[in-house]
């Protein structure tokens, strides 16, 4: 049997083949920025005394949801998808970061409400992707705001 290196001089010096078709392809090229968006919400436990949370994002000065709902209810084991609260995202280079805070809205003004904690999207997490490679960050956003909360939150970087 011959080697490879063998076959492949061969088949260069009969011309079968260039030299260029023997270069290995180059890495895939590193994301310039991210998409951010958010991935999953699950509530452990509520803030309200009345077994309900009105959730809404601030993401970049932007309350989610924004056209459809005032807000999104969540009851304790209770699961939260991005159509949920309408889509948040935000666009981030490697130098930038964003925050999803996660807010306690209450009526009728249905305003940004109270901060129960944030997800942060690092630009440094960002320059280590790839164009189209997704990275899931999870944070528990925990605290006693009238009573117990937890609330796991998952969001996803997309290299761009």
């Amino acid at each position: 049997m011959h080697s490879r290196k063998t076959i492949a001089a061969l088949a260069v010096a009969g011309g079968l083949i260039t030299p260029a078709v023997l270069t290995a392809t180059p890495a895939a090229a590193a994301a310039a920025s991210c998409r951010v968006t958010l991935y999953d919400i699950d509530a452990g436990s509520v803030a309200d005394r009345d077994g309900r949370d009105e959730l809404r994002f601030r993401v970049e000065g932007n309350l989610f949801p924004r056209f459809d709902a005032k807000y999104y209810p969540m009851r304790a084991g209770g699961d939260g998808d991005p159509a949920d609260f309408e889509h948040p995202v935000a666009i981030i280079s490697r130098h930038d970061d964003v925050r999803f805070s996660l807010r306690e809205t209450e009526g009728p003004a249905w305003g940004a409400g109270d901060n129960l904690g944030s997800v942060v999207a690092r630009g440094s997490t960002c320059a280590g992707l790839d164009r189209n490679e997704t990275e899931i960050v999870t944070e528990t956003l925990a605290g006693r705001q009238p009573t117990r909360y937890e609330y796991v939150v998952r969001i996803k970087l997309t290299g761009l």
